[in-house]
């Protein structure tokens, strides 16, 4: 049974900074791609960022681009979403999730089969 346990959400003002962590159990974690994606009230699920097995290979989004990192630990299982600069709009429900198959990377939520149960980020002006 895979796994995802997010953690790190909460509530940060205007400019500042949080790390999401996400640790995986249940399946061989250095073989597959993660990924990180939020949700607003009303919106769709969107990509934010993904890694690559080795973390050889990243995306982040346009709209995140510049502030937010997305490294892993394999020896910990672990992959982490780093935010700084924090804006409102960066407001909503992060998940985690790990790819289908253990290649590539993936930018779409069908590409994705294990989620995490979602932390909440709040960015207050």
């Amino acid at each position: 049974q895979v796994q995802l346990v997010e953690s790190g959400g909460g509530l940060v003002q205007v400019g500042g900074s949080l790390r999401l962590s996400c640790a995986a159990s249940g399946r061989t974690f250095n073989n597959y791609a993660m990924g990180w994606f939020r949700q607003a009230p009303g919106k769709e699920r969107d990509i934010v960022a993904a890694i690559n097995w080795n973390g050889g290979s990243t995306y982040v989004a346009d709209s995140v681009k510049g502030r937010f990192t997305i490294p892993r630990d394999n020896a910990k299982n672990t992959v982490y979403l780093q935010m700084n600069s924090l804006k409102p709009e960066d407001t909503a429900v992060y998940y985690c999730a790990t790819r289908r198959v253990p290649y590539g990377l993936g930018f779409l939520p069908y590409e994705y089969d294990y989620w995490g149960q979602g932390t909440q980020v709040t960015v207050s002006s």
